[in-house]
């Protein structure tokens, strides 16, 4: 039996020969292939605009500053993310307010928004955690309500649906990623959607150093050499190099899925078996993206902790990751005066988080040896 990385990503001949072919087209920055690949995202998730940047951070900090989100303002968040959809917040003068999780979704929790709400608050970052979607409708509710802007991290959920919705054309703004082990990878890369043509155009403008709409094609044949800028705006366009991969990713993303769905229920099935394991929530309602495989720890049932559980599937080959570190655990956040003690279902979820692999290039019997390794360290460390 070999190693088993945590993730890989597919790259097959297809993605190979659409680069190469980007290459000799001349157009490495961005051009046709940027363009074909927004449209052909936009129609997917069932959206009105879509702009592609170099990644999702990019996405997320555009789409506050498209909504006028600024200093003085407050954002709402989980704090059971990355740390870039608290990173933004603060990139545009903002204020992070962090809304505990859900202990069963590890997505934030609606029912404890509202008492987060002040007259400072402008807009709500859901992060839809491993793929599976935030509870969109009360969170929507919400937002009308108190007349606040929703942004979506999806950086984990290109595929998945929220009561037969598309992510991704449920909320004012929705931020995918495309990084290199993600569902739909670029390598790097990220798009924003939207229904609103306003706020499409300005995170356009915003992406390419504020300049005028006259200047986005001013190397084609049709293009100008005068640009006005109308902003000072940020260098996050996608390059055509990204979305040729992007373009053959997203032909195959169906396909893709499906051994993302195998592969999940069939840790599903075996690793139900296992006392003390929490397996990842997910149900009929909703369309998994399975971008993550968490599995959770009781740690009162081994005799070793998460760290040393890891550490076992490492010396069995096994890769392994944590998903995540929540935010107000750093040592930045916890400088601004942020105490994780104000959100004890993060921090219990994030004590006994372990990520399997979960991709497509895994084959099945590598995802079979991953199970037997979960199952003899939970055998041979049980209390």
């Amino acid at each position: 039996m070999g190693t088993i990385p945590y993730a890989l990503p597919m790259i097959e001949d297809e993605e190979i020969k659409e680069v190469i072919d980007t290459i000799k087209s001349n157009w490495l920055s961005k051009g046709p292939k940027t363009v074909e690949f927004e449209g052909k995202v936009k129609e997917y998730v069932n959206a009105n605009h879509g702009i592609g940047l170099n990644s999702c951070t990019a996405g997320l900090h555009l789409a506050q500053l498209a909504a006028g989100i600024g200093p003085g303002d407050e954002v709402i968040t989980t704090p059971y993310t990355f740390v870039a959809s608290a990173n933004t917040i603060i990139h545009t003068g903002a204020t992070p307010v962090f809304v505990d999780i859900d202990p069963i979704t590890m997505n934030i929790d609606p029912n404890l928004i509202e008492e987060k709400i002040t007259p400072r608050t402008k807009a709500i970052i859901p992060v839809h955690f491993a793929g599976y979607p935030c509870d969109m409708d009360p969170i929507m509710e919400i937002a009308r309500k108190h007349n606040l802007i929703v942004i979506e991290d999806a950086a984990h959920a290109i595929y998945t649906q929220y009561k037969g919705k598309m992510i991704g054309s449920i909320g004012d703004f929705t931020c995918f990623s495309f990084y290199a082990t993600k569902n739909l990878v670029t390598g790097e890369g990220g798009l924003v959607t939207t229904h609103n043509e306003e706020w499409a155009d300005k995170v356009r403008i915003m992406s390419l150093h504020g300049m005028s709409k006259n200047a986005w094609n001013r190397y084609g044949d049709k293009g100008t050499w005068y640009y006005e800028v109308e902003y000072p705006g940020y260098k996050y366009n996608m390059t055509d190099i990204q979305a040729s991969f992007g373009l053959v990713q997203l032909s195959k993303l169906d396909k893709l899925q499906q051994l993302r769905e195998e592969y999940a229920q069939m840790y599903n099935k075996e690793l139900a078996k296992i006392e003390g394991i929490t397996l990842p929530h997910h149900d009929d309602i909703n369309r998994h993206a399975w971008h993550l495989y968490v599995i959770r720890l009781d740690e009162s049932q081994f005799t070793i902790d998460r760290s040393e559980f890891i550490e076992k599937l490492k010396e069995k080959g096994i890769g392994t990751s944590v998903h995540f570190i929540p935010v107000p655990m750093h040592p930045y956040y916890k400088g601004l005066g942020y105490k994780i003690e104000d959100c004890p279902n993060a921090l219990n979820a994030y004590k006994g988080a372990i990520s399997l692999p979960l991709y497509p290039r895994m084959s099945e019997a590598e995802v079979e040896q991953v199970i037997q390794a979960v199952r003899d360290i939970a055998i041979s460390y049980r209390k």
